[in-house]
């Protein structure tokens, strides 16, 4: 059997192999895969959140389900059901030339909308399960078709029950989310409120705020087309308020984001960047110059390359601030 270079397929531009890689249109197609074992697939969106540490034994099965359908058109909001193979960004786009809102400042955030729900994707104050309502999925090892709410997703940051109980076998084929006909701005996260300020908007509306989003994210993150890497390879660590109080006597400088009275969210990059890893390259890899929590492959880096610097990089974190980094980065064995 021929092997499959899925160099085209994923945003760090890593040349692995795979033997078989369906695309799949419609969820009828995946009928002649129902009762294999969970751990036999994976399941690939436009593979900008997936490293390929090696060449894969599993079944590949990339969502390529379309369609964008307003389903519910209330006076307040309307609720839409968006194919898993949607790209996200067009999506977003989408919304904001339809006058909704609610998804603006999660704005040029990469890959489907069936990975979406996966990763709970959030950006500048925001994550897709506020504006979430149901998906519609097939469970590939029983053959079921189901719709899951919010709750049953079990949403977390960066985390989701198809990071865990559900990884491989669960395939979204529809997400429906609820935008807003009224427009509440959250503009407190990063420097959207700076932008909006130098392009002279004084009462922005969602096109304004993704606009911003836009220009930040790129000013501070490489172009997987120019330069392999698939965003955010870690997630921001919550810690207890406490251990923030004995880190920031060492680290007066140590940034903070209030989750709740007794949790705050520790920018990882800020502790990267003060290991000294921001720049650094080790052979063709490397942490990217303008945004340390970006792992960046310069051409002709490997899967395992870019893993083994992650280590290093979780090492130092741990050695230095005694915070275990983790993998936001799904790993592919």
């Amino acid at each position: 059997m021929q092997s499959i270079n899925l160099k085209a397929y994923n945003s760090f531009g890593i040349s692995a192999f795979c033997k078989i890689l369906y695309f799949i249109r419609h969820e009828n197609e995946l009928i002649d895969l129902y009762g294999k074992p969970r751990n036999e697939f994976y399941i690939l969106g436009e593979g900008s959140n997936i490293l390929l540490s090696q060449d894969i034994e599993r079944i590949i099965l990339k969502n390529e389900i379309k369609g964008i359908e307003i389903i519910h058109d209330e006076k307040d909001y309307v609720t839409v059901k968006v194919g898993g193979g949607e790209n996200w960004h067009e999506f977003v786009l989408w919304s904001l030339l339809q006058g909704y809102s609610g998804i603006e400042n999660l704005s040029l955030i990469p890959g489907t909308v069936g990975a979406a729900p996966v990763q709970n994707i959030g950006a500048y104050g925001v994550e897709q399960d506020e504006a979430f309502v149901r998906l519609e999925g097939v469970d590939i090892y029983t053959g079921k078709t189901l719709v899951m709410n919010k709750k049953a997703c079990e949403f977390q940051y960066r985390d989701s029950i198809f990071k865990n109980n559900l990884k491989g076998s669960f395939f979204i084929t529809r997400v429906h989310y609820r935008l807003n006909k009224n427009f509440t701005p959250k503009l407190d996260y990063g420097d959207i409120k700076k932008i909006l300020e130098e392009d002279k908007v004084t009462e922005p509306g969602p096109v304004d705020v993704s606009n911003a989003v836009i220009k930040i994210r790129q000013s501070k993150l490489p172009d997987p087309k120019l330069l392999g890497n698939a965003g955010s390879f870690f997630k921001n660590p919550i810690i207890e308020f406490d251990k923030f109080l004995q880190l920031s006597e060492k680290f007066p400088l140590l940034p903070k984001y209030y989750i709740d009275e007794s949790h705050v969210k520790i920018p990882a990059a800020w502790m990267i960047e003060n290991c000294g890893w921001k720049g650094k390259r080790i052979a063709d890899v490397g942490c990217h110059e303008k945004q340390a929590l970006v792992l960046v492959n310069y051409g002709n880096g490997t899967g395992k390359e870019i893993n083994e610097l992650a280590d290093m990089v979780i090492s130092s974190v741990n050695d230095t601030f005694g915070i275990i980094l983790e993998k936001e980065v799904n790993i592919w064995y």
